[in-house]
């Protein structure tokens, strides 16, 4: 029941809050979030990332709802999940904390939604069932929305309608996929594996999706795609972000950066890879190709903006397409750097979100064009900018680095994954058989472009570092320089105890997942190596159903090279 407990323990909260008094709104909000913290902890402690049961889903539990069609709450995590659950519950603490000064009117309605949020997101990465995973899915929209639509800026009613339509009609399409594949485990015969009824329990999904023909899966991938990249945001379809970003409060920001793209790198991980194996090997270096577009666009339009939240907004499209490029890799490096890129993003970019925000209470202003010089001001508050800056721009020795240089690894190993198919002929103009026997040079191209977005995001966060924290003061004019005001709270000039917390701990695990990430890495292992088989399994498939085992069967062992790179 420790799944179900953290599931439900923010929603108790959430309830508290809005029943006490305004004043304890603060202390009662905290309370939970740091319970929920310790009970993750817990989960942590108790997981066993090594042996048999290191790959299985682990602290499993199930409420038969309505068993005659299907529905059951099942949930039940391992690594992956694990490690997001825990980021999630890092950052409730953090965000409760930072909002301490920044939300003065209707504090019951923020933290409620708040913490109702922080319980939908957990629901997310600890379901079993794909019920329970929509519904939770789904239901962030709706916390999302309130915050941005009634503590956010100027434009916050226009940023929360386009996000709430952008994601909401991606989801649907994506439920319609999922739906399908449970129609199509109806249909088949009757087994002992689950199939011929109607059932929502992914592990048994899983296995009938193996039986559907190519076709059938690439229609699932799309459908897949359509809900989950809108969400990441992947190109074309990210325009939502940077307007919710930048209208969002500090704490939306960063349980946007943090968690809620996530949901969709984490949705096509768990889904798109076990459900559509042989559509994914097929259509993976597509996927790839829109990832990388996406790098060099994403940071290409950071370079012409002044506003900082929105630069890092942007930041955030070029970085998930790291992310999702080491992903549709296919192969263990690259699926690990993807994973531990999801956790790195959460850390680097929600921490510069908090710095941005912290800025914006005592300036009322994002514009580079009115803020300069800080370090003179506020020496504290840039030496933690800088860091997650360095953090962000992947410097050796931070979090960032490993985990972009895996997916760019990963990528460059592609080809050995993406095999045989629709894009056989490409790989072959890239330098490979169009007979799919030898694998084409696909990824090593797309690894060197996407690591010419490496410079250029080291080239926009340093010029923007450079201009905001160092060069000649500038601050806005008619500043009450030491003062504050009423909105900001008498905030001091540079930072106070509260806010020095909140980004301490998330500087710590910066650097340490930069100097030593095995733990990490430990956790991930065995459920990535799984998927690995998945891949490998679907690709077998593919090459049996267009005629090309025998040729394959002549190429190097792919499986072993993509299992131990």
């Amino acid at each position: 029941m420790l799944l179900f407990s953290l599931i439900l323990i923010p929603l108790v909260g959430a309830l508290a809050v809005a029943l006490l008094p305004a004043k304890n709104a603060k202390s009662v909000s905290m309370a939970t979030t740091l319970v929920a913290a310790a009970l993750g902890v817990l989960a942590l402690m108790q997981f066993q990332s090594e042996g048999r049961f290191a790959s299985s889903f682990q602290f499993a539990g199930e409420i038969n709802w309505m068993s005659n069609l299907g529905l059951s709450l099942s949930v039940g995590i391992d690594g992956i999940s694990l490690t997001l659950i825990l980021l999630t519950l890092l950052l409730g603490p953090i965000c409760v904390a930072c909002s301490f000064t920044a939300i003065t009117e209707r504090v019951r309605t923020y933290y409620s939604w708040l913490l109702v949020l922080l319980g939908a997101m957990v629901g997310v990465f600890a379901a079993r069932d794909l019920i329970l995973f929509y519904v939770c899915f789904e239901f962030t929209l709706i916390p999302m929305f309130i915050l941005i639509s009634l503590y956010g800026s100027t434009n916050r009613k226009r940023a929360s309608v386009k996000f709430f339509l952008y994601t909401f009609t991606g989801s649907m399409i994506a439920l319609a996929g999922l739906v399908y594949v449970a129609w199509f485990n109806s249909e088949l015969p009757v087994g002992t594996q689950g199939a011929g009824r109607w059932t929502f329990e992914i592990a048994v999904l899983q296995r009938a999706a193996a039986s559907m023909t190519p076709a059938q899966q690439a229609w699932v991938l799309a459908a897949l795609l359509a809900g989950f990249a809108v969400k990441v945001p992947l190109f074309p379809v990210h325009t939502w972000l940077p307007l919710a970003h930048t209208e969002a409060p500090t704490a939306g920001s960063v349980i946007l950066a943090g968690v809620l793209l996530k949901l969709g790198t984490y949705g096509l991980y768990r889904f798109a890879i076990p459900f559509c194996p042989q559509a994914i090997v097929e259509h993976a270096p597509l996927i790839g190709l829109v990832c990388v577009i996406g790098i060099i666009y994403g940071g290409l339009i950071c370079w012409v903006q002044t506003d900082v939240k929105k630069l890092v907004a942007y930041s955030s499209v070029a970085h998930l397409g790291f992310c999702i490029l080491g992903l549709v890799a296919l192969n263990q490096v690259g699926i690990t750097g993807s994973v531990l890129y999801m956790i790195n993003h959460g850390l680097s970019t929600g921490a510069l979100f908090l710095c941005i925000g912290m800025i914006y209470e005592r300036y009322h202003t994002r514009s580079m064009k009115e803020l300069g010089g800080l370090a003179a001001r506020m020496p504290v508050w840039s030496t933690f900018m800088v860091f997650f800056v360095m953090a962000s721009v992947g410097l050796p020795g931070l979090n960032g680095f490993i985990s972009e240089i895996m997916c760019l690894l990963g990528a460059f190993q592609a080809s050995d994954a993406w095999g045989s198919g629709l894009w056989s002929s490409v790989g072959g103009l890239a330098g490979g058989d169009v007979n799919g026997a030898t694998p084409g040079t696909l990824g090593p191209w797309y690894a060197a472009i996407a690591g010419t977005g490496m410079i250029v995001a080291a080239m926009y966060l340093l010029y923007m570092t450079g201009v905001v924290v160092w060069g000649p003061l500038k601050e806005p004019h008619g500043h009450d320089h030491g003062h504050g005001d009423a909105h900001a709270g008498a905030l001091p000039t540079d930072l106070n105890r509260r806010e020095v917390l909140t980004l301490a701990p998330l500087a710590a695990l910066c650097l340490l997942l930069g100097v030593y990430p095995k733990p990490v890495l430990n956790l991930i292992h065995a459920p990535i190596a799984d998927s690995v088989r998945i891949i490998e399994d679907g690709r077998s498939a593919l090459a049996r159903s267009n005629g090309l085992l025998p040729a394959l069967a002549a190429a190097p062992d792919t499986a072993q090279a993509a299992t131990n790179p």
